[in-house]
């Protein structure tokens, strides 16, 4: 089956009985490393006696455990179509990573970090609503993959002690400066990476005969130049080029099109580099002429866009609970969306009818949503809506819905809006340099001791 990452991430936790080490009868350790160890303990077949392959803390990591953990991720890698190392790499890096977790998860016991009951109760069933089946059935899944219900519990526990360890730990230390923001922009807007730049140009051509003479190209220069005055003093471009242009585009009017930066000459990537959306430049000398180029469009995937869809729809909500199973609530939307698509009901009235949302008195409209508004369960099919289609019958976390949408549009994004973005967007990347940099820091003050196997 397929566990979520933001709820489970690899599902890599897995909780171990303490066993004494003087009790596996264990030689004493040797030149013994990471990398040996690992490899020892994935080779031979799963019938060889268990014993511990690492010490943490005082804390033990059994053969079985790093076993167990090495099939699962490579199961996991296989499911999402990644390359799968090599066995004894693979064994390393689960071995490292399992290491860190326990050192992890023991400063978290020693930091007074504790997880209630209901949280794993409440993560259990995100887990079920995000591959959209029932508690009952998660669990019949889970011990079809080798777990069982305790053990998965105990490893949602262990998943949200972590994450509320790094909330405290790291995530609540990074903030980001307005400087930081005002730097972010400079350097990409001034950067000469092209990987993931898109452009959009509109140029007037004035073109400069292959055998022109010096007093030709003079009287052709100042007509460009003409053009770029005109330009900048803010008259339409599109008249512009319809007026002056020697190009393809004089007819139309238009851009040159929205294109990756690759598909530009060079000089004009150049010519507008660090210039804003709506700038001017030129005029360029080419071998066919002279160009005057406007920068209608600039897309990074490491600037804010400077437009954003938004989906204006509505829903039926039916939440699940005692009174009514999942699989309840999925007839009955689907029931009620056969009703509205053969005209015998309207969504609005229905929604007033039956939804249990704040947004029924309304017939379940929603108003202009930009993304990230809603849970991903409900956004995504959404987004993928035509404009008056209704869903099937969708789970969320906050129980099962039907979808119309009303209406989509491109709307500007605001500077504020854009500096948020940037803002969240740097954030993200000091967190995950905060976080690899804190997590080496925990490992490194673990005590490790690497054991050989038993004789």
């Amino acid at each position: 089956m397929t566990y979520p990452l933001r709820t489970l991430s690899l599902l890599f936790l897995a909780c171990i009985a303490a066993v004494p080490a003087q009790a596996q009868g264990l030689r004493p350790p040797s030149n013994l490393n990471l990398n040996s160890v690992a490899a020892r303990a994935v080779q031979g077949g799963p019938q060889q006696a268990d014993y511990i392959v690492a010490v943490v803390n005082a804390e033990p990591i059994t053969r079985s455990e790093l076993q167990l953990r090495v099939a699962r991720a490579r199961a996991q890698l296989s499911q999402q179509g990644i390359a799968i190392p090599a066995q004894e790499e693979l064994a390393r890096q689960v071995l490292e990573r399992l290491i860190g977790e326990k050192a992890q998860l023991q400063m978290a016991s020693e930091n007074g970090v504790r997880v209630e009951e209901d949280a794993i109760d409440q993560a259990e069933q995100n887990v079920a609503r995000q591959n959209q089946i029932d508690v009952a059935e998660l669990r019949r899944r889970v011990q079809v993959d080798g777990l069982s219900a305790t053990r998965f519990r105990a490893e949602l526990r262990d998943q949200i002690a972590l994450s509320r360890l790094r909330e405290r730990e790291v995530d609540a230390r990074v903030k980001v400066s307005e400087l930081e923001i005002d730097q972010y922009l400079r350097d990409q807007k001034s950067s000469t990476d092209l990987s993931g730049l898109e452009l959009e140009l509109a140029q007037v051509l004035v073109e400069v005969p292959e055998k022109a003479t010096p007093e030709q190209t003079k009287a052709l220069l100042a007509r460009a130049q003409t053009v770029l005055e005109r330009a900048r003093a803010g008259e339409d471009f599109s008249g512009l080029i319809r007026s002056f242009s020697d190009g393809m585009e004089r007819a139309s009017g238009k851009s040159m099109g929205l294109r990756g930066a690759d598909r530009y000459p060079t000089l004009f990537v150049q010519a507008i580099q660090g210039l804003d959306k709506g700038a001017i430049a030129g005029p360029l000398r080419s071998a066919a002429g002279f160009h005057i180029l406007k920068l209608v469009d600039r897309r990074s995937a490491g600037l804010p866009p400077s437009t954003v869809t938004q989906n204006h729809a509505r829903h039926i909500l039916l939440r699940v609970g005692p009174q009514l199973t999942q699989a309840a609530a999925v007839a009955q939307l689907a029931e009620a969306r056969k009703r509205i698509q053969s005209g015998q009901a309207e969504f609005a009235a229905v929604a007033k009818e039956l939804s249990q949302d704040g947004s029924a008195k309304d017939g379940g409209d929603l108003g202009w949503a930009a993304p990230g508004q809603f849970v991903p369960e409900f956004e995504d099919v959404m987004t993928n809506l035509t404009p008056g289609q209704i869903s099937d019958p969708v789970v969320s976390r906050f129980g099962v819905h039907l979808i119309q949408l009303i209406e989509r549009r491109e709307t500007p994004v605001s500077v504020r809006e854009q500096r948020e973005l940037v803002r969240n967007f740097v954030r993200e990347k000091k967190l995950e340099e905060a976080y690899v940099t804190w997590t080496q820091d925990v490992r490194g003050k673990a005590y490790v001791e690497f054991r050989e196997p038993p004789l």
